[in-house]
């Protein structure tokens, strides 16, 4: 642990800074906070706001102080790791918290009940029921939508529904939905399971009334008028292409003049913002009532935002770097078999690619109250990239009269191998400049088209 670094940084979900321990209540909390959601450290002697080292006067009198605080306050019983660390003519405690195994942890005084925190950016907020029982789970290491709903029987699976979403992929059978755990059994019989009703529930809104998408597009940067909205209470596997069809309505479009003629490019990346409602729909913690998936559209940006903070154990700093914890296993596995999603915790990656392509900052990811929130910039930082091979594509498909191009057909005309093209008709796709016209991956008669002759 390098205190120089540890200065550098600023106040957040895995850092906070205390002068002493003159009030040990906020100390505590910080400490049970760290436990239960991601871990952190504990600087003691160090001004918050200003990070200016005051230093601790009898450190190892402190330090015995603090760990008999823990050991007295704490349940379950917490052992964090103290380090002295010298500072010029002073010296600071720092205390390292792990990430718990024995969540959730809480302030005996408050009890298990009311003294449950979590960490929310710099702060330490309460845990309401809905999350001290998803720590719960977590423990048990079983998601919200693989337990059963004993109440309910396998027909409440809409199972025309799923057959025709799985269709192109496979032939769904009633073996199936056990495989999918879309169905479990349950005390000598099939009973659905959570994430069955989310996905294919006939009457999932009476169950679940907040699993739904909610978009807007307001006037401005901010909430006041409101343009047009609608809500997608669609099956949850049909429902981001709604959302996608009612924001391209409403994205500007900017003309590109290419050597043969002339192409559009939507405000957003559409694979940027289709990995952020297919995330945001994965990863919603529909155990926790009250807001349903939002995406708002305004001027200088798109926001949008799912119940639920990120898994427990994860930071921004990890998903931005590709590592990911899956909170609905069962929607999660039924998004991957449609090909709706890839691998976990690449989304993250290629919505920063394709945003940094098309010339846009790269989103932005928050942690607000108890919700996730990405933001995606419609603000061109620099030009959207494109090299030669690209523009050989483009004019390819320009010269191809509206018949659109196959892979193969592709990578002759630029001298790549099929993969290779493919990977960069993947991209162009992501940037707004070829659509994609066939039923899947599969599709031998897959054809790729310019965007504007695609609509």
């Amino acid at each position: 642990m390098d205190l120089v670094t540890i200065l550098s940084r600023h106040e957040g979900k895995t850092l906070e800074f205390k002068r002493d321990l003159s009030s040990p209540d906020g100390v505590l909390k910080a400490i049970v906070a760290f436990a239960n959601t991601s871990g952190g450290i504990l600087m003691i002697g160090v001004e918050d706001g200003t990070k200016k080292v005051q230093g601790v006067r009898d450190v190892l009198a402190e330090e015995e102080r603090l760990a008999n605080l823990i050991a007295d306050s704490i349940s379950p019983k917490l052992v964090p790791s103290m380090e002295v660390m010298p500072w010029r003519k002073t010296q600071v405690l720092a205390v390292e918290i792990y990430p718990s195994p024995n969540r959730p942890h809480y302030l005996n005084r408050l009890g298990p009940a009311e003294g449950v925190f979590v960490r929310v950016g710099s702060t330490n907020r309460r845990a309401d029921s809905f999350l001290i029982e998803e720590m719960r789970r977590y423990n048990r290491v079983s998601s919200f939508d693989e337990q059963p709903m004993p109440d309910l029987n396998s027909e409440a699976i809409d199972f025309r529904a799923a057959s025709e979403f799985f269709k192109p992929f496979r032939k769904l059978t009633p073996h199936g939905l056990q495989s999918l755990k879309l169905t479990t059994g349950y005390q000598g019989r099939i009973a659905p399971t959570i994430g069955g009703v989310l996905l294919f529930g006939a009457s999932r809104l009476k169950h679940f009334p907040d699993a739904w998408i909610q978009a807007g597009r307001f006037a401005g940067s901010d909430r006041r008028r409101i343009l047009d909205s609608t809500e997608v209470r669609s099956y949850l596997p049909g429902a981001a292409e709604e959302v996608i069809t009612f924001l391209r309505k409403h994205m500007t479009r900017e003309a590109i003049i290419g050597a043969v003629k002339r192409t559009d490019l939507w405000t957003f990346p559409v694979i940027a913002v289709r990995e952020a409602i297919m995330n945001a729909i994965v990863h919603a913690d529909y155990a926790q009532p009250g807001a349903p998936i939002r995406a708002a559209l305004f001027d200088d940006r798109l926001e949008i935002e799912n119940p639920g903070l990120l898994p427990f154990g994860l930071t921004i700093e990890d998903i931005q770097k590709g590592i990911s914890k899956l909170r609905n296993r069962v929607i999660g596995r039924v998004f991957q078999e449609l090909e709706l999603i890839e691998q976990w915790g690449s989304g993250i990656q290629r919505m920063t690619a394709a945003c940094h392509e098309r010339g846009l900052d790269a989103p932005k990811f928050e942690e607000i109250g108890t919700h996730f929130r990405v933001t995606l910039s419609a603000i061109r930082r620099h030009a959207p990239a494109k090299d030669e091979r690209d523009q050989a594509i483009l004019r390819a498909l320009a010269a191809s009269s509206g018949s659109g191009l196959s892979t193969s057909q592709i990578a002759k005309r630029i001298r790549l191998s099929p993969r290779a093209a493919r990977t960069r008709l993947v991209s162009l796709i992501g940037r707004g400049l070829v659509a994609e016209i066939g039923s899947g991956p599969q599709d031998p008669h897959r054809r790729y088209h310019l965007a504007a002759d695609a609509r």
